[in-house]
């Protein structure tokens, strides 16, 4: 049975939205899995919120500890940011705790491979291109320096990422719009979950 959701989608689809939305859900009381980074925080960010912020050295001591579940780097335009899961007690096998993670579609393989495909939930995000794009410049200006070449690098690599091939491969098959009202999508995942998780 699933005790973990996996909640994915493209760059700006409204994912981390909804995952702030659902850990806060007294219904669900889902426990969060924080994963770990080394980019640069954002405008808005928390350590320990919505990543845990580290440099190189910090994950290069974890990768040689073999702490590390699943690991990505990205080539950005202002060099390679890794995102990366970390084994560091935070889920637990032998509990009836349900969790929430939010990752790429890479991750999501890795954590089927980590911990076995009947206890992950995938939780795909979609949303229309140009709905998507609209959103990402709107979120690229409220940063204090917006990084508009690194957010079209983005746009273009969450295309080859996500693309039908890939997603198929991974057997995702039901999709979660978000292309108008986010408390919608919100509502359409809760059930879902409630179905799957809390059973």
């Amino acid at each position: 049975m699933a005790d973990i959701a996996f909640i994915m989608g493209k760059s700006a689809s409204g994912k981390d939205k909804i995952f702030k939305a659902l850990c806060e859900d007294p219904e669900l009381n889902l426990k969060t899995i924080i994963m770990y980074t080394t980019r640069p925080m954002r405008h808005g960010e928390q350590e320990g919120v919505e990543y845990h912020f580290v440099d190189d050295t910090e994950a290069d001591r974890l990768k040689d500890d073999g702490r590390i579940i699943e690991m990505r780097s990205y080539d950005t335009v202002y060099g390679t940011w890794k995102y990366f899961t970390v084994d560091d007690g935070q889920i637990k096998s032998d509990s009836s705790e349900k969790y929430i993670v939010i990752g790429t579609l890479e991750a999501y393989q890795a954590f089927c491979n980590y911990f076995g495909n009947e206890r992950i939930m995938p939780i795909y995000i979609e949303v229309d291109d140009g709905i998507r794009l609209e959103r990402a410049i709107k979120r690229e200006r409220k940063q204090e320096k917006p990084k508009y070449e690194e957010m079209c690098r983005r746009f273009l690599a969450d295309a080859k990422d996500f693309s039908e091939e890939n997603l198929e491969k991974c057997h995702i098959t039901r999709r979660f719009l978000n292309n108008e009202e986010l408390s919608d999508c919100i509502e359409e995942v809760k059930v879902a979950i409630g179905k799957e998780l809390m059973v």
